[in-house]
């Protein structure tokens, strides 16, 4: 955030209603130029007590009476917004569509078959030769003249990454990993949100997972090519950990910041954002069918997190984001039927006007946007698409893929990827007795790869959440290859990293017929979509398919 307006005076909060009702959490966020401190001052005047805050993106989030507070910083100069704390986002594990269950998970749905397992390329790890999506990357040519520097480092902004994983384990940077979140039990209606505690203060390790979701991206971009298991697109950059998503897959808006803006200040290059904004699917800035305080919630989010992505920006990170699993243009969106998702009872439907309402952090500045596809090339029917958001595309598997043929609707159609061992016990997956997989988890296609004694798990997903680490991998080579390097950093504009990254991506044309339906697949008419645009660049592919062997070896004529 700029420096402080040293001009402006210190503004007292009015004493206008009586402070009622029981405690609540808010959000109060700054004007531009404001300092923080000087809203603290506010906001103590006002009967709040401050949590926590973030400077550059002059957010604080405040505790307060429910009755009364936000009406007394109404008048305040100094504060832009106030609204109740919502969560911001999901990871998409836990967002059912509304005519199917979660897409990422979706084998676990029915049956699932079982495809033809294929050896590893030699050179590769043992179960490298499920990776469809490595391969389609060229990350087994990548790794020939360039595999990655453990300088560079990549953030997973998510629910957490299992640092002890022994895929994660050589690549993962403890120092550096952080934590920004805190378990929270039940909300204040006595709600289950993440459930009992397990670390002692209710804050877990910065090398803990309980989602599995952050272990499975983070496996995508870097597990480490050791001779066990998988291997990553770049498998000896450095994983940072920088969570901030709850156990109950929920992000809320002060940890999601924080991770950003000291993603800046910690030096990172690259980033990994696969998350879903909640509680609205679109941040609009007044639409007429919510609530004043609604309409400040969503400003809050908006403006907030275009602060902390600018801000990253500013510092060198390059931000890769997943597209979306709506399977709708993002330049042409649907009617909004299901926001907000909380509080339990507030959903009401909106028209969407695509000019005034965000789709967060997809929409958000500085962001690449990563659509997915399946093994055959195709769209995957769950992605998101269209020309106004899409950089390039990037396997994340599609599960109904090949109709018509034995390998319809089977695991190898999606991504694998590394697993926490505490997920997969939760799960029922993985007996927690003797380690081994259970016959559900056989079915679901989760696996064990061990060397000697030390052991580790792997499981499918499918999704753009899966898409996008693999577009970060490639950003990360990009950066390792034409980074500069001064002592023990490297740094990389992240326009440049970008350029390179889209202008190396294998293009690929819209399908003929170009309208695509996926009735045959079990999917209804609301999957249409229709590919615009050329060969070079179009809603489906973006710039094209991410190509980490063309980035490392062609992509130096494309910096100045």
């Amino acid at each position: 955030m700029a420096a402080s307006v040293m001009s402006l005076p210190v503004a007292t909060a009015a004493a206008q209603p009586e402070l009622s009702g029981s405690t609540v959490e808010y959000s109060v966020l700054a004007r531009d130029g404001v300092r923080v401190d000087s809203v603290t001052r506010v906001v103590r005047a006002a009967g709040g007590t401050v949590r926590s805050a973030n400077a550059v993106a002059g957010l604080l989030t405040v505790t307060a009476p429910e009755n009364g507070f936000a009406e007394r910083l109404a008048s305040v100069p100094d504060v832009l917004y106030t609204s109740r704390t919502v969560p911001i986002g999901h990871a998409p594990t836990t967002r059912a569509l509304a005519d199917e269950n979660a897409v990422e998970k979706e084998n676990r749905t029915g049956v699932a078959g079982q495809g033809q397992k294929r050896a590893a390329p030699v050179g590769m790890d043992p179960l490298d030769g499920q990776l469809w999506g490595l391969t389609s990357v060229r990350s087994d040519l990548s790794r020939t003249v360039q595999a990655g520097d453990r300088r560079v480092k990549v953030g997973v902004l998510d629910t957490g990454v299992d640092g002890s994983h022994p895929d994660i384990a050589p690549n993962f940077d403890r120092v550096l990993s952080r934590n920004f979140t805190h378990d929270i039990p039940v909300d204040e209606n006595g709600n289950t949100v993440d459930g009992p505690c397990e670390f002692r203060g209710c804050v877990d390790p910065a090398n803990w997972d309980d989602g599995g979701h952050g272990t499975h991206v983070a496996g995508t971009i870097a597990a480490a090519a050791n001779g066990l298991g998988v291997s990553g697109v770049a498998p000896r950059v450095s994983i940072v950990n920088i969570r901030g998503g709850q156990d109950s897959g929920s992000f809320f808006l002060q940890p999601v910041v924080d991770a950003i803006t000291y993603s800046g200040d910690a030096g990172l290059d690259v980033v990994n954002m696969s998350f879903f904004v909640d509680p609205w699917l679109y941040n609009c800035q007044a639409n007429p069918a919510d609530s004043p305080e609604q309409q400040a919630q969503q400003r809050t989010i908006t403006t907030a997190m275009t602060r902390a992505l600018n801000y990253a920006h500013r510092k060198g990170v390059t931000q890769v984001v997943s597209l979306g699993n709506q399977h709708e243009d993002n330049g042409d969106p649907h009617d909004d039927l299901s926001s907000p998702n909380f509080p339990v009872g507030t959903t009401h439907p909106r028209d969407i006007d695509n000019a005034s309402c965000l789709v967060l952090p997809i929409e958000g500045p500085n962001t690449i946007g990563v659509s997915a596809y399946g093994p055959s090339g195709a769209k995957a029917d769950y992605s998101s698409y269209g020309l106004e958001q899409i950089s390039v595309s990037a396997p994340g598997g599609f599960f109904r893929d090949y109709f018509g043929t034995p390998l319809f609707r089977t695991n190898e159609n999606m991504i694998l990827s590394t697993y926490p061992k505490n997920v997969g016990i939760a799960e029922g997956t993985i007996d927690p007795a003797t380690g081994e997989i259970t016959p559900d988890g056989v079915a679901l296609g989760v696996q064990k790869a061990c060397r000697g004694t030390v052991c580790g798990y792997y499981q499918f997903l499918q999704g753009t959440s899966m898409a996008a680490p693999h577009a970060t991998g490639v950003a990360a080579l990009i950066v390792s290859e034409y980074g500069r390097y001064t002592g023990r950093g490297v740094s990389m504009d992240p326009d440049d990293v970008q350029t390179v990254l889209e202008n190396t991506a294998f293009a690929k044309p819209c399908p003929t017929p170009r309208t695509v339906d996926y009735l045959d697949e079990g999917r209804d008419d609301s999957y249409t979509a229709t590919c615009a645009g050329t060969t070079e660049f179009n809603g489906f592919y973006g710039n094209g398919n991410v190509d980490a062997w063309a980035a490392v070896t062609n992509g130096e004529q494309y910096l100045n």
